[in-house]
């Protein structure tokens, strides 16, 4: 492409808007995304985005579709400086762009984009805001990333999952984590991260490295878990002064720690510790009386019931994996195979799957269960389940589960759609689960007396 095609007046992205006519950015690709394939009601096509900064620091996101996004693929290369014009602005959608900017960029097929082949090449400094590990509990459902540190303490093998977004099979590794708030966290490393550093970090992984980790998202998979995203940077034993006291912490006496998970910490009420399970408080019958709730996409809610009903007669576990906990096949001749792990295996574990109606003083509703949480409510493990079954024609079986109907717990829920048959429901899901704390419920129900008087 000519230089003469892009005109010569060059704006700072701090004056561009949506109702700008032609202009001109000279800007550096600080990060450059993969190609993604995606598929919505829209149709489907191909999506790439990078993010750009010019010399005042000002940051944006690009984004391009199909022609253009095959057209600048190889275009763009992180470093570089690049001419741009004919793009187009909106307003940034804050639930797909955390870029630091009221807009994001749009280019078309129409683009000029041009190497600006004479300018040094950047290499940008990854600025850092370290959540610690004890405090990741406060970010649960906020659509914020974080930054971590840790030192790397376990890497598992890569595996590859099926994205149910696209149904395309990419890979995945986790690495554990610890800091010296004394917990540990797991980093699901997701793409090209799972297979270039977490390969490099399971080649060093006795010599303990640090990793400082950019741009997380927080979940509440098993717990709290971390994962990547395209966006996210990985420096392994960066120069920096909290990697430099970590390595001295942990030669001195984290090497002999034994660390909990930060997952396994929620307490009910604490938002230090996870979501409150005094917040988003509602009764059963608020989320059964409005089937559309989590349509869009899952919301969370809190709420204090007793398990009333369970079918006794219900699949409440299966045999899973030891390593990736996915569904074993059972072999002809001996064993078990996971599709998952490509493996074959003599043991097995025992995994909850639980359906079971739950009752407040409002309503009823059937829930799932999985795993801790399913755990927690029936009182014993899914093997210990399955012995009592075995044995005595299973009364010692039906009577564990009678057990533990009418107890009440606190409950974070999650409420999401779920198709089956082509029939979509309502699908209430249990996230946590707290023993009532009796008298931070009494205060929590004075207050909303008094909020209700007042």
């Amino acid at each position: 492409m000519s230089r003469t095609s892009i005109p010569m007046k060059v704006y700072p992205l701090a004056s561009l808007n949506p109702y700008q006519g032609n202009w001109t950015i000279k800007v550096h690709v600080t990060a450059k995304g993969p190609m993604r394939h995606y598929n919505n009601t829209r149709g489907e096509g191909y999506v790439i985005s990078v993010e750009l900064s010019d010399d005042d620091g000002t940051q944006i996101q690009a984004t391009m579709f199909n022609t253009a996004a095959r057209k600048f693929f190889e275009v763009f290369d992180p470093g570089k400086v690049y001419y741009i014009s004919n793009g187009y602005l909106k307003r940034a959608n804050k639930t797909y762009n955390r870029v630091d900017n009221d807009y994001e960029m749009t280019l078309n097929e129409n683009s000029q984009v041009e190497e600006a082949v004479n300018e040094p090449v950047f290499i940008p400094e990854t600025n850092f805001n370290f959540v610690p590990i004890d405090q990741l509990g406060r970010y649960l459902h906020e659509k914020e990333l974080i930054d971590v540190i840790g030192v790397v303490q376990h890497v598992s093998s890569s595996m590859s999952i099926r994205r149910k977004v696209d149904n395309e099979i990419v890979p995945k590794r986790d690495i554990t984590i610890v800091d010296d708030t004394m917990k540990s966290v797991t980093v699901s490393l997701w793409g090209p991260l799972a297979t270039g550093i977490g390969d490099k970090l399971l080649d060093m992984f006795d010599s303990s490295p640090i990793v400082a980790i950019k741009s997380l998202r927080v979940s509440d998979f098993g717990g709290i878990t971390l994962s990547t995203i395209t966006k996210t940077i990985i420096d392994i034993n960066p120069n920096s002064p909290e990697s430099h006291k970590l390595k001295t912490w942990y030669g001195s006496e984290g090497s002999i720690t034994e660390f909990e998970s930060v997952g396994s910490t929620f307490k009910p009420g604490l938002i230090n510790d996870g979501p409150s399970m005094y917040s988003d408080r509602v009764g059963l019958d608020y989320i059964t009386n409005n089937p559309y709730l989590g349509e869009a996409k899952p919301v969370y809610y809190t709420t204090r019931s007793c398990m009333s009903f369970i079918k006794t007669d219900q699949a409440m576990y299966y045999r899973a994996c030891k390593t990736c906990n996915k569904k074993l096949i059972d072999n002809v001749d001996s064993g078990y195979s996971c599709e998952m792990c490509k493996t074959t295996q003599t043991d097995s574990n025992l995994r909850y799957v639980v359906s079971a109606k739950f009752s407040d003083v409002n309503g009823e509703a059937w829930m799932s269960l999985f795993a801790d949480e399913a755990e927690t409510i029936i009182g014993c493990s899914a093997a210990e389940l399955d012995n009592m079954r075995l044995k005595d024609n299973g009364s010692a079986y039906q009577t564990q589960l009678k057990k533990a109907t009418w107890v009440p717990h606190v409950f974070r829920l999650m409420v999401a759609p779920h198709e089956y048959n082509n029939d979509k429901r309502q699908r209430i899901t249990v996230k946590i689960v707290s023993p009532v704390d009796y008298a931070a419920e009494s205060k929590f129900l004075l207050d909303d007396i008094s909020s209700t008087q007042s």
